[in-house]
């Protein structure tokens, strides 16, 4: 590949305006509310969104990275905490939770309007990694296949320990021949949260959990969303002229009332390959070890395993809150 990569042409989206739901009754046992778990510091002295912004700033300048937080959030003394020091107008309030694809587009608007010919990265801020520099390194190597082939949307896949039904998949194919020998692949199908006996069939053909980080032009992200859901993307055309003016809050509300909820995995990226066979690609990760941090299973495990558990949380606390979760 020729090097033709520009740090300066690359943009952030960091998504941290979820509920995190699922975690609410380990959070309201550690720390007595229901703070959002991506804000909840389970680790050393960095929230889970902490973590995620200084990998991101590792690669992207803090001007250029936008975080996405909902409005109510801001309820939390411990949200401000986190926001307050983080560059004028990267911060961008959602009116209210309309899941993950309005999450997106919201945030990639503003980078369109300001910064038109970007690569964009985005970054969900609930996932634990360890080898934080390693894996931005494979990031890094997205963002440069990218340039070289600016059609494709490529996303950062994790080889499974198991046959998890709670992650997304993807299925890849073959190598991309003017993309080697980077090791980037196919990306034949996408299936969010597949059935157990799905999941097991997808690892048994070489299918890679999908970690949500994605590097894709930011034009193209727009035109392959628009080719899926153009009443959804018509909305968001609205919000252009009013961004960076005292009329984009009440704009923002007006297109939030309109629309569904839509799931950017589910109702979105599923959809690319069907209209584009050849719009996703995938890079497998090695060597780096990520956990979606989406269960209370998922984090206590973790959490063991560093000998990092509160002792809030006794060992017959944890067996309540994991029994009441399956049921």
């Amino acid at each position: 590949m020729t090097d033709r990569f520009q740090p300066s042409d690359l943009c952030g989206i960091i998504l941290a305006a979820g509920e995190g739901k699922r975690l609410q009754p380990l959070i309201r046992r550690w720390r007595g509310d229901d703070l959002p778990k991506q804000y909840v510091q389970f680790t050393e002295s960095r929230s889970l969104l902490q973590q995620t912004i200084d990998r991101a700033r590792r690669l992207i300048p803090s001007d250029r990275l936008f975080t996405i937080v909902d409005r109510k959030h801001l309820g939390y003394a411990e949200v401000w905490r986190q926001i307050e020091n983080r560059p004028r107008g990267t911060v961008i309030l959602q009116p209210e939770n309309k899941e993950t694809g309005p999450g997106v587009l919201l945030p990639l608007m503003r980078i369109y309007k300001y910064h038109p010919n970007s690569t964009v990265v985005i970054f969900p801020s609930d996932h634990f990694i360890r080898q934080e520099n390693l894996f931005i390194d494979h990031v890094d190597l997205a963002c440069r296949l990218v340039a070289e082939d600016p059609s494709r949307l490529i996303l950062l896949g994790m080889q499974p320990t198991g046959p998890d039904p709670e992650y997304g998949y993807i299925l890849p194919g073959g190598e991309i021949g003017h993309l080697n020998p980077s090791g980037v692949l196919e990306a034949i199908r996408f299936i969010e949260k597949p059935e157990a006996r799905a999941a097991s069939e997808l690892v048994r053909r070489g299918g890679l959990w999908n970690t949500m980080v994605m590097v894709v032009k930011t034009k193209r992200l727009l035109a392959l969303a628009r080719a899926v859901a153009p009443e959804l993307l018509g909305s968001f055309d609205t919000l252009l002229d009013a961004i960076g003016t005292p009329e984009e809050v009440e704009a923002a509300q007006a297109i939030y009332q309109n629309i569904p909820s839509i799931n950017f995995s589910k109702d979105l990226l599923e959809r690319f390959p069907l209209r584009d066979p050849s719009s996703l690609a995938v890079l497998p990760v090695r060597g780096v070890y990520w956990s979606d941090w989406g269960s209370v299973h998922r984090v206590v495990s973790d959490l063991r395993k560093m000998g990092q558990i509160s002792p809030l949380l006794s060992m017959e606390t944890d067996e309540s809150l994991l029994v009441g979760q399956s049921r």
